[in-house]
């Protein structure tokens, strides 16, 4: 028998929501104006994510220790977040749109088989950065929000994912990474008030370190 006979027969998740992912990929054949801005805002989006959680972690450096943990706690909350949506992704097993409705209107190249498509990578990291900075900063929490709305807007758009890809993507992300900064805030700071004395010290705090001038 050959490993193609064996193999899991791929998750069709158009079943779901098909419709209205043909909806809004219909839009996107009627707006090809903004097909390639689309493209290169969702992968480069992606790094606007990462510019919040440094901006996050620069005004730490002035809070002190509990918000630097919090900084610092940002991109690991992203990184478990993304892992657990990996294994979802394995587990579901869901073709891409581009396999299971290949008579739709597709901006982006089709990925390989073995890349599947639930939940949204890109998504997840949408919605993690906006749960890890919710209790650092709401200013930037709420910027990241519009942000991931836009982003995962673009998956659909383009034609990388379905609609409820990019809802389990943020059910999924939101949760996970907030509880792991809520993890972090608590158990981490003795970590990061030790950074205060050694060589990244300026890397955790904006303030001078104190010379102690001994009397002659």
């Amino acid at each position: 028998m050959t490993a193609a006979a064996t193999a899991q027969p791929a998750f069709d998740g158009s079943r779901v929501d098909g419709s209205l992912f043909t909806s809004i990929t219909d839009f996107a054949r009627d707006t090809t104006w903004l097909n390639t801005p689309m493209e290169v805002w969702t992968n480069l989006g992606l790094g606007v994510f990462a510019v919040l959680m440094v901006m996050g972690w620069w005004k730490a450096r002035r809070r002190g220790t509990d918000a630097m943990t919090l900084a610092l706690a940002a991109p690991v909350a992203v990184v478990v977040a993304f892992a657990a949506a990996e294994v979802v992704k394995k587990i579901v097993a869901e073709a891409r749109p581009c396999r299971s409705m290949p008579h739709a209107y597709l901006v982006d190249s089709c990925p390989a088989p073995s890349d599947y498509s639930l939940p949204s990578g890109h998504a997840t990291v949408a919605a993690a950065t906006v749960a890890a900075l919710f209790l650092l900063d709401r200013r930037l929490s709420a910027i990241a929000a519009v942000f991931a709305l836009v982003e995962g807007f673009s998956r659909v758009y383009l034609g990388d994912h379905y609609p409820h890809d990019v809802l389990v993507a943020a059910i999924l992300a939101l949760p996970i990474a907030y509880l792991t900064s809520l993890a972090l805030r608590r158990w981490a700071p003795p970590l990061v008030a030790s950074l205060h004395r050694g060589a990244l010290r300026p890397l955790v705090t904006a303030e001078p370190r104190t010379v102690v001038q001994h009397a002659p």
